[in-house]
């Protein structure tokens, strides 16, 4: 299997985690260990759990961690909902960010799957 920086899934989380920041940067210093933090580390937690995964050179070890960066990935959406809802970013990126989110999050579906059928379980 390639290397874990050779997928274009751990690629595009990357991107997307640098876009987390970008938007975190502007919310109030009053939220810096509150929702910040938050958002910030669910989405290194989509990359870094992609990398950890493929590193363990087992579909099984790769799956679990798939799935829990799938799972980041929803802690994100929910948590970029509650930041328009209190003000922090317009609907309009919470969108932008949630288009980024959702390809990411059909990448890993697909990943996982493929993994599904290579171990011989559908």
């Amino acid at each position: 299997m390639a290397d874990f920086k050779d997928l274009l899934v751990w690629q595009k989380s990357i991107k997307f985690a640098k876009l987390i920041y970008m938007l975190t940067e502007a919310f109030p210093s009053k939220e810096v260990f509150g929702l910040t933090v938050q958002l910030r580390r669910a989405a290194i937690s989509v990359s870094s759990n992609i990398a950890e995964g493929q590193a363990r050179h087992s579909n099984a070890d790769f799956k679990h961690f798939l799935h829990i960066a799938r799972g980041s990935s929803a802690e994100i959406e929910s948590q970029l909902i509650l930041a328009v809802e209190l003000g922090y970013i317009t609907k309009a990126q919470q969108l932008e960010a949630c288009e980024s989110l959702h390809e990411i999050q059909k990448m890993l579906n697909g990943l996982i799957s493929s993994l599904k059928t290579q171990s011989g379980k559908k």
